[in-house]
């Protein structure tokens, strides 16, 4: 399931990544397209602005005349020739500005044409704009940029040729070399950071496999002497209940065993984040812990342990009386049950002006230091060897976490070989 989950994640991370990397690059691209036709015509406006002052007439030897290869025209020191769908580019972006003669022939201005335009093509855009009104725009065909501009009665055209703004197309490449490496990389940092981020999923799936083993086994065990019980008073109806009742008082004890194992369960999905809050009430936590503290001494008691208090008086919280006692007697059975023999368990509660702690101290051994960072996991038990009676299901610490954050306080531990083990608690104090 986990292997699965996975590949379910960095499969969404690196779909996600990709979309973002994709719709970014494009707009990268959209943009610069859009900034490089945008200067193409600001140049091709640049050169029209003053094409009536320049006056008309061809150019000698250039245009119109026979085409000159590119080369060739670079060393004999004449202008580019552009159109035609060519390629490559010039940062200067040539321009070729024409005046429209009466008789529909196009002479170059040559104090504004820094480009030459195959005589072919030029027929072709002269013809194709010829009936166009004033305006800018593009020659697909022939791969020309163009303006058509009326000054002083007489019409004049500029020609820019289209790879003037097919620097997108190189962007696009890098853009898809740099994409590709980020992908790369990042799916070698999703991969360890799937194993981190579901480190805690795998850490509870885990206990709470471990939990519903040991759970069951639970069960079945009160399930199994239930029915062997009820078999055998099944088999002698004619004898009395007296008679029977080690059965009877078996059965009754196997079932409140289920129903401690059932409540807990039940408790921790009431205390469960986001379900809905106990009712709250202002309380004397002093009388509590006292109540709770005289149903444990019975229980010290026979563990020779011996229990010792000291409280603040009246200590006012506000909080659920049922919660609060079943946190409290949660660290008090916790304390008796691991106290060293002949052990002392301590417990203080005191109040400041910000806040409210009490403290459950027991001599004994140590929680190891492994263990210690776990003690409030759900389903964990720091002695894995499984023993229903002595260390429970591993709920009862998880409960008393849960309920400390229900009432907005917290539960931490601190245990060495010296000091011993001690659960700490603290609530925040009523407001004044």
């Amino acid at each position: 399931m986990l292997k699965k989950l996975r590949v379910k994640f960095i499969a969404l991370n690196m779909a996600t990544v990709a979309v973002v990397l994709a719709v970014v690059f494009t707009a990268i691209c959209v943009i610069d397209y859009q900034q490089s036709v945008a200067r193409v015509h600001e140049t091709l406006d640049a050169a029209l602005a003053h094409a009536g002052d320049a006056g008309g007439g061809p150019s000698s030897g250039t245009q119109p005349g026979a085409q000159v290869p590119a080369d060739a025209a670079r060393a004999n020191g004449m202008p580019p020739e552009i159109g035609g769908k060519r390629g490559g580019s010039d940062p200067a972006i040539p321009v070729a500005v024409f005046s429209v003669e009466a008789d529909g022939s196009l002479a170059a201005v040559q104090t504004r044409t820094t480009a030459s335009i195959a005589d072919d093509v030029l027929a072709q855009a002269a013809a194709a704009l010829a009936d166009q009104p004033d305006g800018s725009g593009s020659l697909v065909g022939l791969g020309l940029f163009y303006e058509k501009r009326t000054v002083g009665g007489a019409a004049y055209l500029a020609f820019a040729d289209m790879s003037a703004a097919s620097g997108w197309q190189t962007l696009a490449v890098t853009l898809a070399g740099v994409g590709a490496a980020a992908l790369a990389a990042f799916f070698v940092i999703s991969m360890f950071f799937s194993r981190w981020a579901l480190a805690p999923v795998d850490r509870a799936w885990r206990q709470q496999r471990r939990f519903v083993a040991d759970a069951s086994h639970d069960l079945k065990t009160p399930l199994t002497v239930i029915l062997a019980n009820t078999s055998i008073l099944l088999e002698h109806p004619e004898r009395s209940i007296a008679s029977q009742s080690q059965w009877i008082e078996s059965t009754q004890h196997e079932a409140q065993q289920m129903q401690g194992l059932v409540g807990d369960l039940l408790l921790l999905a009431q205390v469960d984040e986001g379900a809905a809050p106990p009712p709250m009430e202002r309380l004397d936590l002093t009388d509590l812990v006292e109540g709770e503290l005289l149903q444990f001494e019975s229980v010290a008691f026979e563990r020779a342990v011996d229990l010792q208090s000291q409280l603040d008086e009246s200590v006012m919280v506000r909080g659920n009386a049922m919660r609060l006692r079943k946190l409290v007697g949660t660290l008090l059975d916790n304390a008796c049950k691991y106290a060293d023999d002949g052990g002392s368990v301590n417990v203080s509660l005191r109040q400041s002006v910000r806040r409210i702690e009490l403290a459950v101290h027991n001599t004994g051994f140590a929680i190891a230091p492994e263990d210690l960072p776990h003690v409030f996991d759900r389903f964990y038990r720091a002695d894995k060897a499984r023993t229903r009676d002595d260390s429970g299901y591993g709920l009862g610490l998880a409960i008393a976490h849960a309920i400390a954050e229900e009432h907005g306080g917290n539960l931490a531990a601190a245990s060495d070989d010296e000091r011993g083990t001690t659960f700490t608690l603290t609530l925040p104090t009523l407001p004044a």
